[in-house]
């Protein structure tokens, strides 16, 4: 069993600091019983979290299967410092109100994937406000600058002359002494936050807490473009509040390649079963297709539910396979004439009017089916159904 835990545990990881230890604890759980705990913390700097922040939960989830107790951290005191890693300037503050609204939506969300019978939510404002000013220096001598500088995000800044507020320096401190105040047995993080992670142990260890905690680093998802990370700001993600249609068709558009990636990364299945997955479309007797369409239906029921799901694929079917619209899409009323790139706009379907012309250009834009190849049209009085792409439609009522 430990053999199996270890395998599961191991899968699909960038990094894992002290392995043994892990070993050790999974020993201990299987030959007396006895638990052991797991941190990853969460800045709640926006509401809602998409798949590439579930790659880390559903680590937490595999722990909680093989006897770990997770402590799901929420840094509502260290998000209104926000985390420097990978930033080029000073974060924006948050409000409370902000932090506030941001942790209900996210442990509404994350409940979706962990248990809550096996995990401690704690919010590491309980403890850092409590260190006050004495603590914080004592906190502050276990670090140099030339150290704090050795990282790639400040050094980078450093030199090139953008200011970084002291603040910031403390965020890794702030985030180690959540480990020592926990007594965390083993903390997880992207492969973005070694540095942060890493400072977990080296401060159990300068505090006396008796244990240092191994350390799990998980790699960052690609997107639906299968290059950059998933993003909002790139638009090439799924955010798990989304629709389920949406959901459902983001899942299988992503390449045949990229789908075996967020195999191992997001899906429950285990390693033999996706073995199996694999090798079926290897040798041609599992279309593609179908397995991803087995991917888009596991992860569209996690947060939504079965019959969503199913819902989903059957509008999926119908629209694309079938060239046929959607049952239930948005009507919007607007003044005519209008130009068209103007009436994707105002119907929600395109970000801008030169977003709009250059799909246009790209034959991206269909007008009651029919593709646009006139980026002037003008939509005189009547009701057209717009679509942009496979997935974007609206009725739209020309007054």
């Amino acid at each position: 069993m430990i053999k199996e835990a270890l395998s599961e545990i191991r899968r699909g990881t960038a990094e894992i600091i002290d392995e043994e230890r892990i070993e050790q604890l999974l020993k201990a759980y299987y030959e007396e019983g006895r638990s052991y705990t797991v941190k990853a913390g969460f800045d709640p700097t926006a509401p809602d979290l998409h798949l590439g922040h579930t790659v880390l939960l559903q680590k937490l989830a595999a722990f909680q299967k093989y006897g770990g107790r997770v402590q799901f951290l929420i840094g509502d005191f260290t998000a209104t410092i926000g985390d420097p890693t990978g930033k080029s300037a000073t974060r924006k503050m948050l409000t409370i109100d902000e932090i506030e609204k941001n942790v209900k939506s996210y442990t509404d969300q994350a409940f979706k994937i962990l248990d809550p019978e096996k995990t401690d939510v704690v919010f590491n404002k309980e403890w850092l406000e409590a260190l006050g000013a004495a603590g914080l220096i004592a906190l502050a001598q276990n670090l140099t600058v030339a150290r704090m500088l050795e990282r790639d995000d400040f050094s980078k800044r450093y030199a090139s002359n953008t200011p970084i507020a002291v603040s910031e320096f403390l965020y890794p401190l702030l985030q180690g002494y959540d480990s020592v105040h926990l007594k965390s047995d083993i903390e997880i993080g992207g492969t973005d936050q070694k540095f942060n992670l890493l400072m977990g142990r080296q401060l159990q260890k300068a505090y006396n807490v008796g244990k240092q905690q191994a350390v799990l680093m998980m790699p960052i998802l690609e997107g639906l473009d299968g290059v950059q990370k998933m993003s909002k700001s790139l638009g090439n993600y799924i955010g798990v509040t989304e629709h389920p249609n949406d959901m459902f068709g983001k899942v299988l558009s992503i390449s045949d390649e990229l789908m075996w990636r967020y195999y191992e990364l997001l899906s429950s299945k285990t390693l033999e079963e996706i073995a199996a997955l694999k090798k079926g479309v290897e040798e041609g007797t599992l279309h593609p297709k179908k397995v991803k369409e087995e991917l888009a239906l596991e992860i569209t029921t996690r947060f939504h539910d079965t019959e969503a799901a199913q819902k989903a694929k059957e509008e999926f079917e119908r629209v694309h396979a079938k060239s046929q619209i959607p049952s239930d899409i948005k009507e919007v009323q607007l003044e005519g004439p209008i130009w068209i790139a103007k009436a994707l706009v105002e119907a929600g379907l395109e970000s801008s009017t030169s977003q709009a012309r250059r799909d246009i250009k790209q034959g991206a834009v269909r007008v009651d089916q029919e593709k646009v190849g006139d980026e002037q049209l003008q939509l005189q009085k009547g009701e057209y159904i717009l679509q942009v792409g496979k997935r974007k439609f609206a009725k739209v009522k020309v007054a």
